[in-house]
């Protein structure tokens, strides 16, 4: 299982899609809004999107993307 990162995981829960291939669609497209300035949301971005490819669908589904906010 990937290990992701808490601010990886808030990223996700953010622009969770449903799936892992959409939230990988949903993140390559908020990336390229990002200026040039924005070094650390890209390079969490990309960090995300890195460990989102090297999963199985499985292992994505097994994730608790729905943090408790009370």
């Amino acid at each position: 299982m990937t290990n992701f990162t808490y601010e990886e995981v808030n990223l996700m829960a953010l622009y969770n899609a449903g799936n892992r291939e959409r939230l990988i669609e949903v993140l390559t497209e908020m990336r390229t809004y990002l200026t040039f300035s924005e070094t650390e949301l890209r390079d969490l971005t990309d960090s995300t999107l890195d460990k989102l490819a090297g999963m199985t669908d499985a292992e994505f589904d097994e994730l608790d993307l729905y943090p408790d906010f009370i």
